[in-house]
């Protein structure tokens, strides 16, 4: 039988840590799932499933518009084509883009030629992870101090390195990316009755927006979301191309489960996980939350590798800074230590000034330097942990930061991920499925820089069971 035929959704992640915080849902739903690098053929499908959902791990949110114009095309293709209802465009749960860089905007534009018409559905609240979205309005509770702040006054996302958010209002955020227009279907139209919902959602579409926000600050609002995707999805010919955090992911399943289309599973297989002798985790994150883990991390007698970030996207010296970083972790690991390599600690760290200086004086312009410089940071951490991987046997891999995740992921070359247990939400634990040696039998964690408890790294290390 053919393996696509029993698939129910696929995803495409903007990000490698948004694209295993999707799969967690999944999995924790029942869903048979895995994550790959590509979008992958039949006969991958056939010799590793059968799945009901498959998700493809992307880097998008680090891309330019003409980065996506040359990427995603074919991408977005190859996922049209696919026997499936819907099609998800993973987002982070911040939705934090720009006109610049990561435009959600562009890839909307994009997906029209792929998909064809009709409103796009945005699903931006994740009850789950603290994401709430009130009148198209994105809410979100910091990592930090656990209180809720709309986006743009968020202490940690207005403050991103790359893509600050200085608007919580999604309508007005995503057009400034794209010239397709937005509605909204907001919080009171919850309590009116299916009835008066589906009617209201119809006059909705009748006026052709481009897309429509979907408000959300529960977990039953997420399950009317994902009747209303169903509804949406049926008759075409091809699947519905939808925007949104892995609350689509919550909705969909919810919705599944109350319409008797999904089995309520025991997730005790993912409660639990082993502790291990040591771990590599390594940090390409500013945010003050990912400060407090890697403090965690060296408090509990890990070994600092602080990366000179300056030398390490230097043509003339990222070999040398490349080498210093591999010789003294190797060293570590071999003696037992875990290991903690940042590039950062905290958003007040002068080294990411300093690598942003270094480029603006070599003739880019400080956007540019930050955009330029942060990718090339990531890839060459890519550099650096398959070298480590490959000189010393580790069983488990942990990675902060959605570029350092993409590049540190994309340069391992995993044939595909799936989940293995509960690590924190929207982060969880994963076993890499590949034939390559020094990544059998590894376990890898992605996570956003705004994801995790301040013990992240040391839970990683210590298991469950302490």
């Amino acid at each position: 039988m053919d393996a696509t035929s029993q698939l129910r959704l696929a995803f495409y992640g903007d990000d490698f840590t948004g694209s295993t915080d999707a799969l967690e849902v999944l999995a924790f739903a029942g869903l048979r799932c895995a994550l790959f690098l590509k979008p992958p053929s039949v006969e991958t499908l056939n010799a590793l499933g059968p799945f009901d959902a498959i998700g493809v791990a992307g880097e998008s949110r680090s891309m330019s518009p003409e980065e996506m114009d040359q990427n995603l095309p074919q991408t977005l293709g190859a996922l049209a084509t696919l026997p499936v209802p819907l099609v998800h465009y993973k987002v982070c749960s911040t939705f934090d883009s720009s006109a610049a860089v990561g435009s959600i905007g562009r890839v909307m534009d994009l997906a029209r030629e792929a998909f064809g018409g009709g409103a796009i559905p945005i699903v931006a609240a994740t009850p789950a992870l603290g994401r709430y979205c009130v009148f198209g309005t994105l809410f979100a509770r910091s990592g930090t101090d656990g209180l809720v702040y709309r986006l743009d006054r968020h202490p940690i996302m207005s403050r991103h390195p790359t893509t600050p958010m200085s608007e919580a209002d999604m309508a007005l955020h995503l057009a400034a990316q794209t010239r397709q227009t937005f509605a909204k279907f907001t919080l009171p139209l919850y309590g009116a009755g299916r009835p008066a919902m589906d009617s209201e959602l119809a006059r909705i579409a009748a006026g052709e927006p481009g897309g429509i926000v979907f408000d959300g600050a529960t977990p039953d609002h997420l399950t009317e979301v994902g009747r209303q995707l169903e509804r949406l999805s049926a008759g075409r010919s091809r699947p519905l191309f939808c925007v949104g955090s892995s609350g689509l992911e919550y909705a969909t399943t919810q919705w599944w489960r109350e319409a008797g289309a999904a089995a309520v599973v025991d997730t005790a297989q993912y409660e639990t996980f082993e502790a291990v002798s040591q771990v590599l985790a390594v940090s390409g994150s500013a945010s003050p939350l990912s400060k407090m883990q890697v403090d965690a991390a060296i408090a509990h007698g890990f070994v600092e590798l602080a990366v000179d970030a300056s030398s390490l996207v230097a043509d003339e010296r990222w070999e040398a800074e490349l080498k210093r970083l591999n010789g003294e972790a190797v060293v570590a690991l071999r003696a037992g230590h875990s290991v903690m390599v940042h590039t950062a600690r905290g958003p007040d760290d002068g080294r990411i000034a300093a690598m942003t200086s270094l480029l603006v004086t070599r003739g880019l312009s400080t956007d540019t330097a930050k955009h330029v410089g942060g990718r090339l940071l990531a890839q060459r951490l890519g550099h650096f942990v398959d070298g480590v991987l490959r000189a010393v046997r580790i069983e488990r891999l942990l990675v902060s930061g959605g570029d350092t995740s993409s590049h540190v992921t994309q340069h391992l070359a995993p044939d595909a991920l799936v989940v293995a247990a509960r690590l924190a939400p929207g982060a969880p634990l994963c076993r890499v499925l590949s034939d390559q040696p020094h990544l059998t039998g590894l376990q890898i964690a992605l996570k956003g820089g705004q994801m995790g408890q301040p013990d992240y790294f040391v839970k990683a290390l210590r298991g469950t069971e302490a």
